[in-house]
């Protein structure tokens, strides 16, 4: 190992590098030819023996020129969720204003976002390139450091240079967003309990539906059952639209750390949905309440969702609204006593009532 820093020290190049079947080739080449050209003395041979030498020397310096003044960028969208394959695009700028640079490879890995290659066949001098790359992260939080690596056979393929290249950038990763079966469920019946909730005796028209057992008949229209046949009634919105609270409690045993991250995934998951299709939310933990829309917006929620971390706390304080639809996602056996000592109308989901699968990494 010692020999080896050496030798890194003295020559740091020489590790930067890869020599391929077709330069072993030709260095075997150029060995054979020295032997024959001093064991006959030809003068032509020894020209032939220059001339390929030169040739080698010429490569590595076209090969390592071709890598100089290479600068990356990731264009990244606005949000990005986990678990998820996002399109972006790898930017390589060329800060050369006499040379292009050829035939390069850049190969990210599993901490960049991706792990493929892209190819660029050439960069032109002062210009910008950009290729479509899919981004995958495994999980949510805070990336902070992508690690890239540049690859070049140019021009005669003799040796592969490596350059390695790390950018700091902060990415925020929301959240898993994609539904699984059991959170489609869940979802269809909370959207199930605000569509019964919406019905009301409001002033505004809501819609018309099959008469129902002992129901008041003030409400049926006439006009549409004589054109049915069968017994049909109006429906009214209610004057305000219903508020959906979602509690997430941070307060997590030791051996529920994996729920844990299901729930925060549940939480976004519910958010995100629900706030897609028109509803008031109110996300709460110990140290948050954020109202969506009229306190702030779903990526709100889901940037503190992207770094919210188990901690011990206080009970979730009691939701402030009467007639709310609320949901709380719990493992800590205290709260959810204590909610259910309240008697409220809770949706409580736990390990026990709602057994979340633990994350999928990639």
């Amino acid at each position: 190992m010692g020999l080896l820093r050496r030798l890194r020290a003295l020559w740091p190049g020489a590790f930067r590098q890869h020599v391929t079947r077709t330069g072993l080739v030709f260095a075997a080449s150029i060995v054979l030819l020295a032997f024959v050209a001093v064991l006959s003395g030809n003068n032509l041979l020894f020209l032939i023996l220059a001339a390929m030498l030169a040739v080698l020397g010429v490569s590595g310096f076209i090969s390592k020129l071709g890598l100089a003044g290479l600068e990356i960028d990731i264009v990244l969208p606005e949000h990005i969720s986990a678990r998820r394959k996002v399109r972006a695009a790898v930017r390589l700028r060329n800060l050369k204003r006499w040379m292009s640079s050829f035939a390069i490879h850049v190969a990210g890995s599993a901490a960049a976002g991706f792990d493929c290659s892209v190819f660029f066949p050439v960069i032109p001098r002062s210009a910008t390139i950009e290729e479509p790359v899919d981004l995958y992260f495994p999980r949510r939080g805070r990336w902070r450091e992508r690690s890239f690596e540049f690859t070049t056979r140019f021009p005669f393929g003799f040796a592969e240079r490596r350059e390695e290249v790390t950018t700091r950038h902060d990415i925020l990763v929301y959240p898993c967003l994609d539904g699984r079966p059991e959170l489609e469920d869940l979802l269809a019946a909370i959207s199930g309990d605000l569509e019964a909730r919406r019905r009301g005796q409001g002033h505004d028209f809501y819609r018309i539906r099959p008469y129902e057992a002992l129901e008041s008949a003030r409400h049926v229209d006439w006009r549409a059952t004589a054109h049915t046949g069968a017994l049909q009634v109006r429906e009214f919105a209610r004057e305000e639209d219903q508020e959906v609270s979602i509690g997430l409690d941070l307060n997590v045993p030791d051996d529920a750390t994996e729920w844990f991250e299901s729930a925060v995934d549940c939480a976004a998951f519910l958010c995100y949905r629900l706030n897609l299709r028109g509803a008031r939310l109110r996300f709460r933990t110990q140290e948050c309440s954020i109202a969506v829309p009229s306190e702030g917006t779903i990526y709100m929620v889901l940037q503190y969702l992207a770094l919210v971390t188990p901690r011990p706390s206080a009970l979730l304080p009691d939701a402030d609204a009467s007639g709310r639809l609320e949901i709380v996602l719990t493992a800590s056996p205290r709260q959810a006593s204590a909610l259910e000592a309240q008697n409220r109308d809770v949706r409580l989901l736990t390990p026990a009532t709602f057994p979340l699968p633990a994350k999928t990494s990639a």
